[in-house]
């Protein structure tokens, strides 16, 4: 190991008077004292010299290239893996509004984002963070915490494609609940401001304080949310009851196995859930073995204590459909149910823009693994039986299924409440980003002033009109008969 010197005040050594103390460089510590001593740049100053190089206005463009695939020829092509029966459902999800298509087009819109500005700061992305991935869960407590709650395409690489993909779906969100056009465009500018000057509270706090700050009711006050305040009451109301018994009392029934046993299975409900045959069961049920080996090791005897049940095939989420999803039923000694749910992780879209965009690709071993650590990079509590294994050489991701978990649909709310839902959303993803990305530097870059909101706001407003145009032609090759789609499913 090697050794520094470095000024310590107070330091008092035997010739007299402050001097200079060696201290082992460690690395993934900083090696210099922090305080007016220290060398070069503040991270501060960084951000804001990045804007000659990146000007802040200039976050307003949108360049789409020739080779831009069409609407539907992107949906197919995010298809392919799939389990074929199941792409008519994800079709009809995403053709139900333009903001459901926003929502299974991440990677048409990071093929979109190459071209824009980005000022090469790194930080673990959500990759897929519109307004409707926000929401509720309970901590290991019963607690509930709002954040950021779907991960399946996180990655490291440009802050601002977050930013930039929260903003478009507000301006689209507004527009199907009814907002007018200066109420969305004020939601994404909202949304953005909140992202900035949450990220200047951040960089101003003690590092341990802002690394722990919690996503709970304070950020609704912090972002002048109010008007949400019951909204969100009647969610959480409703996410204390979202749990593995209620699914599990809705979901299964009593049964005989072959020995004359009492136990519980799962009742189908094609095409949402839908009994697996035994050696697909088994695999699952297998599967769980390795999982153990990814949980925190103080996690085990907790999990010892249940036994497996049934595993039965669910259908999740609009871009996840498709997906090999599962559902496992644990029960405890008393017959009380925990379900995990086993989903397919796939590589994440995104990754196939990153280096387009200047950003180095980080090949993971494991999809899943790179899942469960994203997630857990950009939460604060994350859910405590998170890990991964593999079923037929697939990687999958393991969580609590219902884990208190609810969440607001944006577009179903009132368009008063959009700009609202807009701060608040924009707060928890400069928490999320401020993880990885040092809080400092990304503040000074975005500055006092509403400069970058403004400029991201009208990025996304004539996003929105591209999805749109986008939605309207996946509707006429459903009409015409060129895909297919299940609707209202």
């Amino acid at each position: 190991m090697s050794e520094a010197e470095v000024w310590v005040p107070g330091q008092r050594p035997e010739s007299g008077g402050e001097g200079r103390v060696r201290i082992p460089v460690v690395p993934g510590f900083v090696t210099r004292a922090a305080g007016p001593e220290a060398e070069g740049l503040s991270p501060k100053a960084l951000g804001k010299e990045l804007r000659a190089r990146v000007p802040r206005a200039d976050h307003d463009s949108l360049v789409l290239t020739e080779d831009r695939p069409d609407a539907v020829r992107a949906v197919e092509e995010s298809g392919r893996g799939r389990v074929p029966e199941l792409t008519p459902i994800r079709v009809g999800r995403m053709a139900a509004s333009p903001f459901a298509f926003l929502r299974g087009s991440a990677g048409l819109m990071a093929h979109d984002l190459v071209g824009t500005p980005v000022t090469g700061v790194e930080a673990q992305l959500c990759g897929d963070a519109h307004a409707g991935n926000f929401g509720l869960y309970g901590d290991a407590r019963g607690s509930l915490v709002i954040d950021l709650n779907d991960f399946d395409e996180t990655v490291v690489g440009p802050w601002e494609w977050d930013v930039k993909r929260l903003a478009a779906s507000l301006v689209l969100a507004g527009r199907v609940a009814g907002a007018d056009e200066d109420v969305c465009r004020a939601a994404a500018l909202d949304a953005v401001g909140a992202y900035r000057r949450t990220m200047r509270l951040l960089a101003k706090l003690p590092v341990l304080d802002a690394w722990n700050a919690i996503a709970d009711e304070e950020l609704v006050s912090h972002t002048d949310s109010r008007d949400l305040l019951g909204t969100l009451e009647r969610v959480s109301a409703k996410a204390r009851n979202n749990t593995s018994a209620r699914f599990a009392a809705k979901s299964t029934e009593s049964a005989h196995d072959a020995e004359g046993r009492s136990v519980r299975r799962f009742v189908d409900a094609p095409p949402v859930l839908r009994r697996v045959p035994d050696a697909e069961a088994a695999a699952v049920a297998a599967s769980l073995g390795p999982y153990l080996a990814t949980v925190s090791e103080d996690r085990l005897p907790l999990l010892a204590r249940y036994a497996i049940q049934d595993v039965a095939f669910r259908v999740v989420g609009t871009g996840s459909v498709g997906t090999r999803s599962y559902v496992v039923l644990l029960l405890d000694h008393r017959g009380d149910p925990l379900v995990l749910q086993v989903k397919e992780a796939r590589p994440s879209v995104l990754e196939p823009h990153l280096r387009a965009a200047g950003f180095a690709v980080r090949h993971v071993a494991h999809e899943g693994r790179r899942v469960v650590q994203g997630q857990k990079r950009m939460q604060v509590v994350s859910d405590i039986l998170l890990g991964w294994t593999t079923v037929h050489g697939r990687p999958f991701q393991v969580r609590q299924f219902r884990n208190r978990k609810g969440s607001v649909d944006p577009a179903a709310l009132a368009p008063d409440q959009v700009d609202d839902y807009g701060r608040m959303t924009g707060a928890l993803l400069a928490r999320a980003h401020a993880h990885s990305a040092d809080p400092r530097l990304v503040a000074g870059y975005c500055g006092k002033s509403d400069e970058f909101e403004e400029a991201v706001a009208s990025f996304a407003v004539t996003y929105a009109d591209r999805t749109e145009a986008d939605h309207a032609d996946l509707l006429t090759a459903v009409k015409n008969g060129r895909i297919a789609a299940e609707l209202g499913v």
